[in-house]
């Protein structure tokens, strides 16, 4: 045994900036993703997904196809495992869809119907494409509307009442002086991350193991366990690296297909998804449209706030895009009415894309205030603030904290804002007319039961486990530095391990609450280790552990509105002539707790600004009505924001404390993105005099909106309905 010393601490390793431990092997190619992991003996699925969009399967003809080079099985709905669908796990009960091969019924176009193994991907993949599958079709609808007749409104999201109602809406609409009434629409989007999915499965000893690429490995293992009616100790998941997630990268199709081939062969099993089948297995952002009531007095202070959503949930499974939900935390008002309402179809389920809600739903609303503040003749910014509530308002609890004014004059000071005019359609470039605009941010702020465990190791050094996991955030690197400050070391003598389920219960990288949730367990395991060791002693060879839960601290807390909060700033170019929208600049300045590492944050702060950039601009998933799939599901035909697209973005924050959490953290995933599609839309407007209620902000929209090339058409407006031109 040797004696453990603690070292000097490195002052303040946590807001400091840190390059991510992972970085080199990132860069060098040493990482290695899910899809990469050498296994000897490996075989390979290919998915066959459904090409009509309603209707049975009447035969899979296997024959020719077992008769192909290298094929080792086809899995289908009449030899596949049976596996366990009807269960509740620790997210609610699953997607029908990984229910793999249960059944004849199609009940979209892409549905798995087929999984063909062989000995290479390549030979999987050519009897893939040459397996015959026979269908009986049946009439389908993908057309969303607001006005279909099977829309229905839902009791809850996630628990959560889906309804909010304070005061009367009507009547004080109907005593304000100022009245915006309008419509606003954003369509389907996909997460496309860098990485495809990608699952290993392989049986050891009894013992079910998947190598995957997800979001949270405990998660993954946990629904993989009550699929196939396993213990949770005969399931293991690991996740090395993943290559980006946003929300899809849950309990997918492919991990369960892996696990099913593993099961029928006895030997390791790979599946990887093509971007093909990405659009349709593993979930998008519902498309919406928004009506958004506001009601005010001459100076702008708000009477009245009405937001009514509708989006998109599959036949199969309810899905809600909780989009009318944003504004219940942001601005004061008399009375208050937000719902959201659904529309089932023939289509795969939606699922959480970055930020779901806050970001369609801080479209429609924050260019709704931008409206407001224009007939109001108040400056955006002074109307927001004129708004500002003392309490929640609509649960009248207190605010836990709250910075949003302090973004507002940062933001504006930076940005010049005190040098604009007002007035749209008179700043010009050139060809080019020039805008600016902004909005509000906001994203809650939560945290979820987490256990951890860190260890001295004899040699000096500290071991800490915890099924977290780093989707591209850094998460190995603010854990390291949260633990090397609690510890007092420098953070050289950390080592953290993530993303193992054997490492025990753990929230998923998601929320913004993975950083916050698992800072919270490591600082408290922490602390009690270096208790421990004060009291000196010598550190035993297997090591000394201390382990935390974070279970009862949570349900102490007080409730509070918890949330992060920011301002965000565009300028735009707007070509007269062909309605081309060049953003010019961008910034960000947001109110989000205590910064573990400034270098990841702010990455993550210009990535998700990067992304509403996109939103705004580009991105559009269009269905065929008469086949029911996608036009173009690849990223040639899925536009998003290329390096040409993006001009300068400039992230930053004010302080913000969260003195309920040791280490201070709020979360920065989901915000960056929340507010800068607005921010950009109301700068198209003040550019040139039209507004544009429905993104993308196309080029063809903006010629159709102002008329003819070349004339602002000041006054305008762009049709705010669910186009899918």
């Amino acid at each position: 045994m040797t004696t453990a010393t603690r070292g000097t601490a490195a002052p303040g390793a946590v807001g400091t900036g840190h390059t991510r431990i992972e970085g080199r092997d990132k860069v060098t190619g040493a990482a290695r993703y899910a899809g990469e992991i050498p296994f000897g003996d490996l075989a390979h699925g290919w998915l066959v997904l459904s090409t009509v969009a309603r209707g049975r399967v009447v035969a899979v003809e296997t024959g020719p196809v077992l008769g192909m080079p290298g094929v080792l099985a086809v899995l289908h709905h009449g030899n596949a495992p049976r596996v366990e669908t009807q269960y509740v796990g620790s997210l609610g009960p699953p997607d029908p869809v990984v229910g793999l091969f249960q059944h004849d019924r199609v009940p979209y176009a892409g549905w798995p119907v087929a999984l063909v193994v062989a000995e290479t991907s390549e030979q999987a993949r050519e009897a893939a494409e040459a397996l015959q599958v026979r269908y009986e079709t049946e009439p389908h609808d993908v057309g969303f509307h607001p006005e279909h007749a099977a829309a229905y409104t839902p009791e809850s999201v996630m628990g959560q009442p889906n309804e909010a109602v304070k005061g009367d809406l009507e009547a004080e609409l109907a005593a304000s002086a100022v009245v915006v009434d309008e419509r606003y629409g954003t369509p389907e989007e996909h997460h496309n991350t860098m990485e495809p999915h990608a699952a290993t499965a392989r049986w050891d000893g009894g013992r079910l193991e998947v190598v995957d690429s997800n979001q949270g490995s405990r998660w993954v293992a946990e629904e993989l366990a009550h699929l196939f009616s396993l213990d949770l100790a005969s399931v293991r998941v690991r996740s090395e690296h993943v290559g980006g997630a946003f929300g899809c990268k849950g309990v997918r199709p492919h991990q369960v297909g892996a696990a099913m081939a593993a099961t029928v062969l006895d030997r390791p099993v790979r599946v990887v998804l093509t971007r093909r089948q990405m659009f349709s297995v593993v979930g998008y952002r519902s498309p919406t449209t928004q009506r958004v009531r506001l009601g005010a007095d001459p100076d702008g202070r708000l009477r009245a706030l009405g937001h009514e959503a509708h989006g998109v949930t599959s036949k199969l499974f309810e899905f809600v895009e909780p989009s009318a939900g944003f504004g219940r935390s942001m601005y004061a008002a008399d009375a208050h009415h937000s719902v959201t309402r659904l529309v089932p179809l023939d289509v795969p389920t939606p699922t959480w894309m970055r930020a779901p809600g806050e970001a369609p739903g801080s479209f429609a609303l924050e260019c709704a205030l931008d409206e407001l503040a224009e007939k109001c003749g108040v400056d955006p910014i002074a109307l927001r603030e004129r708004n500002e509530p003392a309490v929640g308002p609509v649960s009248g609890l207190p605010f836990g904290s709250r910075n949003l004014l302090a973004c507002y004059r940062e933001g504006a000071r930076r940005f010049s804002w005190a040098d604009r005019d007002p007035r749209p359609g008179t700043r010009r470039d050139g060809r080019w007319l020039v805008g600016t605009g902004m909005a509000a941010s906001t994203f809650f702020v939560g945290a979820a039961p987490t256990t951890a465990a860190v260890t001295a190791e004899p040699d000096g050094t500290f071991t800490v486990r915890i099924t977290a996991a780093d989707v591209g955030t850094g998460a190995r690197t603010a854990l390291t530095q949260i633990a090397a400050d609690a510890l007092e070391v420098t953070p050289d003598r950390v080592r953290v391990r993530i993303a193992d389920s054997d490492f025990g219960q753990a929230w998923l990288a998601g929320g913004s609450m993975g950083t916050r949730s698992w800072g919270w367990a490591v600082l408290l395991a922490a602390r009690e280790l270096r208790e421990r060791l004060a009291l000196g002693g010598a550190v035993p060879e297997e090591g000394l552990t201390a382990r935390s839960d974070t279970s009862d601290v949570l349900a102490a807390l007080a409730q509070k509105e918890r949330h992060s909060y920011g301002a965000q700033f565009a300028e735009v170019a707007v070509d007269v002539t062909t309605g081309e929208v060049r953003v010019r600049r961008m910034l960000g300045i947001f109110a989000a707790g205590r910064i573990v590492n400034p270098l990841t944050a702010r990455s993550q702060l210009v990535g998700g600004m990067t992304w509403g950039l996109s939103m705004a601009l580009h991105e559009e998933a269009v269905r065929d009505a008469a086949s029911g799939a996608h036009v173009g599901a690849d990223l040639a035909g899925y536009h998003f924001a290329a390096h040409a697209d993006v001009p300068r973005i400039e992230a930053d924050w004010v302080e913000d404390t969260d003195d309920e959490d040791p280490v201070g953290i709020k979360g920065i995933g989901e915000i960056g993105i929340v507010g800068a599609a607005a921010a950009i839309a109301n700068a198209v407007w003040h550019a040139t005099g039209v507004r544009h209620r429905t993104l993308p902000i196309r080029p063809d929209r903006v010629l159709d909106a102002a008329g003819a090339p070349g004339t602002p058409g000041a006054g305008a407006a762009a049709d705010g309905g669910p186009d899918r031109a």
